[in-house]
């Protein structure tokens, strides 16, 4: 059995029934377990015994059902960078250029018979003369010609799925458009082979040939409008693999050698120049520029990359020129696994559309009965009434409007099409998702639970605040321990250097250098001796602190660094793991949205207040262990909270699962993708609040599709009916059924693809 189920791009669906047909059509084949069908990104999930079929016989079932299992050739390159990214667009594409064609074809019959109709509808009412016999003669034949190579030619596929219907009992949406317009064909037809025998029972004159016409143009009309707006749900995807650079600058023997970027290999040194892009991750081994990383992070603002830098592939290299050394290739970099992350999120189902599968699995029986009760409804009520005449007209343009207008494509668009747009709409703000359920859990949230190292604060150490006393100055200061430190690999060391560059000083010439275990550093700088440490080596040194201010530091979570000469205090360093400038902005964004915000920190009380007051958050919880972080959860959704924890996805690991919805704070290339159901690239806590607005953006696109597709077959449905005539005289045209049905789709594709034009 295979390990997990594997997706097939899936092509000649029409609607959400095509997809529960297929769905049953595999559970029944022996050795498939599981088969998942997403209407939305055309892809089917299926699990199956590899030992008992081959993916081929799978294709082989659907095929004479009109649908195409599209097997992409397998791999052979270990280094290709996705498998998955060439998606068969061109099968999408052609799809499109197929329906123009018959759009274009059969918009004209189209006019001519709306043309006809109009004619006579005004005639009726004396405004416009009637058709003389010669004309209306003429427009006799001329119908059943246009009508037979509209239905025959453009409307095949609608009458393959009544053929496979009547074959299999496999209803779908081109059921009951093939059923609707193939009655309204063959009465028509009757009514024109056999007119002498029947005209004195029947009006022979009042044919559907128009019906047939103008509801397959409609509805033709309609498929390729919607899948040309579906084809832009998928933008997200189509960018990020614009992203990929095609080719890269590699050094051997010490030429620079352009090759494909799937021939890079892990370890080899790469080149890129300035405007050029990164085609694989890695880090910078000399060089220094400035990288646009936009589309992991969705900041504008380029950042630094200097030796020991990550680069990502994909990002762009804008001023300097850079050497690095490749350390991951091909489906290991980020941008496959974004790319993968958006495909499979894009491609799962959201426990909301579990509702409408199960509508739209019985729905087109159900529609079929009512159609053949509505016809015989008024045949048998509405003889008495209206005559045979009448009534039959009343009960044909009832039961193919009832067909047309119920076909629940619009039902089975509603929560895939928002989703693929949200997901994409995440990717390229730096949110990635992992599948739809989260991103529907999310909206539901009313609790986060934050982290405090690598969630609110940097993570690492830095340089927070330095004082100088005895009349030294700053700078002066500074380049003196920045000498003595320049020798250390502690990562104090690294924040104190750190803050040096970053304030533009360059350490002092140091002569010599000694390390005392545990306690700090000694050196000689133009001939004197100073001594840079802890608390300890002052004490040592006969230095006196001001024990006041050394404990307010210290429970604020700050370590300092003493510099001295001799027995007299030079300067006090005073480095910290620093609050992150977005987070206190962030705070008060959750807070606006009605949301609680704990903090749970394995830190001191002392050290999470102080970052708690930087950033305003009131409720704390501090020197926890991981295990702790995981009951805290489990007594927070034990009160009845929906509880989203936000962590760095290592030590959270189990509050993470825990949680309704776990969020990793992604920094650079390590990104805790497997780890949470939602990432936030770069570590970008304000990202939290963009996605909490996505959730909420996305959800509140699908219920109101989901709405409005409800209550479109709610009302049509008795309305195409005639439920509505004996009281208010409303009948609904075919015609009007099939305009509806055919742009109640489009409008749901147009109302998921607004969430593109809305603020996070």
């Amino acid at each position: 059995m295979s390990t997990a189920p594997v997706k097939y791009k899936i092509t000649g669906m029409h609607c959400a029934s095509c997809a529960s047909i297929i769905e049953r059509t595999l559970k029944k084949i022996e050795g498939v377990s599981s088969a998942s069908v997403n209407f939305g990104t055309e892809t089917l999930a299926v699990d199956y015994d590899s030992a008992k079929l081959a993916i081929n016989d799978l294709a082989k079932t659907l095929k004479p059902m009109g649908y195409e299992l599209i097997i992409p050739p397998k791999a052979t390159d270990p280094h290709a960078h996705h498998p998955d990214m060439a998606a068969p667009e061109e099968h999408k594409l052609a799809e499109i250029n197929d329906l123009r064609g018959k759009v274009r074809a059969v918009i004209p019959l189209v006019a001519i018979s709306a043309f006809i109709m109009g004619w006579d509808i005004l005639a009726e009412f004396m405004l416009v003369p009637a058709q003389n016999e010669v004309l209306k003669e003429f427009f006799h034949h001329l119908l059943p010609i246009m009508a037979t190579y509209t239905l025959f030619v453009v409307g095949l596929p609608y009458l393959r799925g009544l053929w496979l219907f009547m074959r299999r009992g496999a209803a779908g949406m081109d059921t009951l458009i093939g059923f609707g317009t193939s009655v309204a064909f063959l009465y028509s037809f009757a009514l024109s082979a056999f007119e002498e025998s029947l005209k004195s029972y029947i009006d022979t004159h009042h044919t559907y040939y128009d019906v047939t016409i103008v509801v397959i143009g409609f509805i033709t009309l309609g498929k390729y409008l919607e899948a040309k707006a579906r084809l832009r749900t998928g933008d997200a995807i189509r960018h990020l693999l614009s992203l990929s650079a095609k080719t890269a600058l590699v050094i051997k023997d010490g030429k620079e050698i352009e090759v494909p970027v799937n021939q890079v290999q892990v370890g080899d040194m790469l080149i890129i120049k300035p405007g050029a892009k990164i085609p694989v991750d890695g880090e910078v081994v000399s060089g220094s520029s400035y990288v646009d990383e936009s589309m992991v992070t969705g900041e504008p603002m380029p950042v630094v990359k200097a030796i020991g830098d990550t680069v990502v592939g994909g990002t762009l290299n804008t001023s300097g020129s850079l050497t690095f050394k490749a350390t991951k290739v091909g489906a290991g970099t980020l941008l496959a696994s974004i790319i993968r992350m958006v495909e499979q999120a894009q491609g799962s189902k959201a426990p909301i559309q579990a509702l409408a599968d199960r509508i739209s699995a019985i729905f087109v029986p159900a529609v079929l009965v009512i159609a053949v009760l509505a016809l015989i409804g008024w045949l048998v009520l509405g003889i008495p009434v209206y005559g045979v005449s009448q009534a039959l007209t009343y009960g044909l343009s009832s039961f193919v409007g009832v067909l047309v207008i119920a076909c629940p494509c619009a039902l089975g668009l509603a929560t895939p099409t928002a989703i693929i747009v949200g997901v994409g709409k995440g990717a390229q703000n730096g949110i990635l998702v992992k599948d739809a359920a989260t991103l529907e859990k999310l909206a539901h949230v009313d609790t986060i639970v934050l982290d405090k190292t690598g969630t609110l604060t940097r993570g690492k150490p830095e340089l927070a605040r330095l004082q100088t006393f005895d009349g030294v100055n700053e700078p002066e200061a500074l380049a003196l321990l920045a000498a003595l430190e320049s020798q250390s690999e502690h990562p104090i060391a690294h924040a104190i250097l750190a803050g040096a560059t970053v304030k533009g000083i360059a350490p002092a010439a140091l002569a010599s250098f000694d390390s005392i275990k545990g306690k700090g550093i000694k050196g000689v700088i133009a001939g004197q001796v100073y001594h840079a440490g802890s608390p300890r080596l002052m004490a040592d040194l006969g230095v006196t602190l001001d024990e006041t201010l050394l404990k307010a530091e210290t429970a604020k979570g700050n370590t300092p660094v003493f510099l001295a000469r001799g027995s007299k205090l030079l300067a006090a360093a005073w480095v910290a793991d620093t609050v992150k400038p977005e987070a206190a902005a962030a705070i008060t964004a959750l807070k606006a949205k009605g949301l609680r915000v704990v903090m749970l920190t394995g830190d001191s009380l002392g050290t999470a207040q102080h970052i708690a007051a930087q950033v305003g958050i009131e409720e704390i919880e501090a020197e926890v262990l991981p295990q702790d972080k995981l009951e805290t959860i489990k007594k927070l959704q034990a009160a009845g909270r929906k509880v989203a924890m936000a962590g760095d996805g290592v030590n959270d690991a189990p509050a993470l699962a825990q949680a309704d919805v776990g969020i990793a704070m992604g920094s650079g290339t390590d990104v805790a993708i497997d780890t949470a159901g939602i990432t936030l690239l770069h570590g970008d806590i304000s990202k939290l609040i963009k996605a909490v607005t996505l959730s909420h953006q996305t959800m509140t696109g699908i219920k109101q599709n989901l709405f409005w597709a409800f209550i479109f077959n709610l009302v049509g449905i008795p309305l195409a009916a005639g439920a509505f005539y004996p009281v208010f005289g409303w009948l609904l045209s075919p015609v009007f059924a099939g305009l509806a049905m055919a742009f109640s789709s489009v409008a749901v594709v147009s109302n998921s693809l607004r969430l593109k034009l809305k603020a996070l």
